[in-house]
């Protein structure tokens, strides 16, 4: 067994779900993954229930890309090490779709610019069955630093992101998750009409430069669309203990609370309240991934 090919991503978590406006927004985190690209099956069980790395190089043959030298697709197999608990809303389907197709660039010496990756990703989700609204902005996220506005409307990858940024400082923030257990179901598109009005104010915070206000009402909203009673209750908790923000990523079930890294008293309060509710290793401490003046530059 021979690794052809090494892609790297990240998690991320929503700023504003794409569904409920249109426009979508995630913000890095530091959840990394390994995709390896393989000529043989590795000896460890590989774990890909909705086939969205078969999705990934269907994608990638079907955009007429080359496959690696001397194997055809069905003889392209993986390997994935991922710190992304799955099926949380945690953006692991973007994050890994990410890094295979890094992987099959390295396979094929591709190069591919950022909007092309991004696009080859929507598509392999999409056709997997794992997104909804083809989770443009969750790719970005995963795939780049900070965060990214995005039109899930645009016909051009590129053109469709509306507003970017650095994202959070990591020294002023820690990042707690409460994963809680996997998801059974997606919401629907429709289910996300009636709280258009929440979305919206999430919207307009996130233009005002607001990130963990957004944060807060577009996962408040969420605990709606799923009429998710003990996330918002989990939500409210954190603020009670001294969180700055806390709300619901992606289609749930984790939930995101930011507390100020100079109170650290407030997440060891929160992480004991958690304790009482989930699994310890449900409980994820973490931090945001902020772009470097290099990379604002470019």
């Amino acid at each position: 067994m021979a690794v052809i090919g090494t892609g790297q991503a990240h998690g991320a978590c929503s700023l504003l779900h794409a569904a409920g406006t249109g426009y979508g927004a995630a913000i890095s985190l530091d959840l990394p993954v390994i995709v390896k690209a393989l000529d043989r099956p590795s000896k460890r069980e590989l774990k890909d229930p909705d086939n969205l790395l078969t999705s990934v190089v269907d994608t990638w043959v079907e955009n007429q890309l080359p496959l690696p030298d001397g194997l055809q697709k069905d003889a392209i197999h993986w390997a994935v090490a991922s710190k992304i608990p799955a099926n949380r809303g945690l953006k692991s389907s973007a994050a890994t779709s990410v890094a295979a197709i890094k992987a099959l660039c390295e396979a094929t010496q591709t190069t591919l610019g950022d909007a092309e990756i991004v696009s080859l990703s929507s598509q392999a989700q999409v056709a997997a069955g794992v997104s909804i609204t083809g989770s443009i902005d969750d790719s970005w996220a995963c795939l780049t630093k900070g965060w990214k506005l995005i039109d899930a409307n645009s016909e051009d990858i590129g053109e469709g992101v509306v507003m970017e940024g650095p994202g959070l400082n990591p020294d002023d923030w820690i990042v707690l998750i409460a994963a809680r257990e996997p998801r059974k179901v997606r919401p629907q598109l429709e289910d996300f009409g009636p709280l258009f009005n929440e979305f919206e104010k999430a919207l307009i915070a996130l233009q005002q430069g607001e990130l963990l206000n957004c944060l807060t009402i577009n996962g408040r909203a969420m605990c709606s669309v799923t009429n998710d009673i003990q996330g918002r209750k989990i939500s409210n908790d954190a603020f009670i203990n001294g969180a700055r923000s806390s709300g619901m990523s992606g289609s749930g079930p984790a939930v995101i609370i930011v507390v100020p890294s100079l109170v650290s008293s407030s997440a060891e309060r929160i992480k004991s309240t958690l304790k009482r509710l989930m699994p310890e290793d449900q409980i994820i401490e973490t931090r945001f991934l902020t772009m470097d003046s290099d990379e604002l530059e470019m």
